[in-house]
């Protein structure tokens, strides 16, 4: 069974950035899916943010962080990481990890989550 682990949040003053990392164990096909991060806010549904292939190819963003943040993944260390620049309230959330991501689509187990909270 896949399971994900993410770590990084924390309170951040908008402008500000933070970095989120998310290690994936257990069975795992790389090449069957590619490992993403959502995120859900107080009241509201789950939305992706962003999905990448492992062999760092197929890079996906949802509308709202397009050119702030940055997916990256590391096979070595089977870890993804999301780069958050220039932070918004708006982006206060729990930001989840899923390993297997289809599209936009979660396919996987969730983990704890990490919070993100950003002060204006």
């Amino acid at each position: 069974q896949v399971q994900v682990a993410e770590s990084g949040g924390g309170l951040v003053q908008a402008g500000g950035s933070l970095k989120l990392s998310c290690e994936v164990s257990g069975h795992y096909i790389f090449s069957s899916y590619s490992p993403g991060w959502f995120r859900q806010a107080p009241g509201k549904e789950r939305e992706f943010v962003a999905s990448r292939a492992w062999d760092g190819g197929n890079v996906l963003y949802g509308s709202s962080v397009n050119g702030r943040f940055t997916i990256s993944v590391d096979n070595t260390k089977n870890t993804v990481y999301l780069q958050m620049s220039t932070l918004e309230p708006e982006d206060t959330a729990v930001y989840y990890c899923n390993a297997q991501v289809l599209g936009d689509y979660p396919y996987g187990s969730w983990g704890q989550g990490t919070q993100v909270t950003v002060s204006s």
